[in-house]
């Protein structure tokens, strides 16, 4: 599972900034993969929203620059158990929204807002992409194992 990808290096040690992180998977000793290779995360630093890690193996900045843009993967084992009602990203990726019985389109991505997170939602009838924050207003349920996400339109004015 994709735990972040690897920003501009930090420093002259090998150390880079995480973009697009999720914190639960950066933390040091855990193993990880990128660039097509293992390694582990030797030094966590930075912030849950900022962080910034070295990797073993990345020992100057030159290195940290050659890894930039690989993304950087642990096993879901790997990461902590979720709460009830809680899922990962990459589970609601594909799965069909509706609004009740109506079809309404298919996940595209997840987006991070500061308020809130956005599906962004490829319309079955074509046109632009409807954001949908994921709020209870907007969203009724979400089913991954049915691959199934139920909106209210009347809320997203979009009925």
């Amino acid at each position: 599972m994709a735990v972040g990808r690897v920003g501009r290096p930090h420093g002259l040690d090998g150390s880079f900034h995480v973009s697009a992180p999720e914190p639960d998977g950066l933390t040091a000793g855990k193993a990880v993969t990128l660039g097509g290779r293992s390694a582990v995360i030797e030094r966590r630093a930075g912030t849950d929203a900022k962080p910034i890690v070295r990797v073993s193996g990345c020992g100057s900045r030159a290195e940290a620059e050659a890894l930039r843009g690989s993304q950087l993967e642990v096993p879901r084992s790997e990461l902590p158990a979720l709460e009830a009602g809680e899922f990962w990203a990459e589970d609601v990726i594909g799965c069909a929204v509706v609004d009740g019985p109506r079809t309404v389109g298919t996940v595209t991505r997840l987006l991070g807002l500061p308020s809130c997170e956005l599906l962004e939602v490829r319309r079955e009838a074509g046109g632009d992409p409807l954001l949908v924050p994921l709020v209870s207003d907007a969203v009724r349920s979400v089913d991954v194992a049915a691959r199934r996400v139920d909106v209210d339109l009347v809320f997203l004015d979009e009925a």
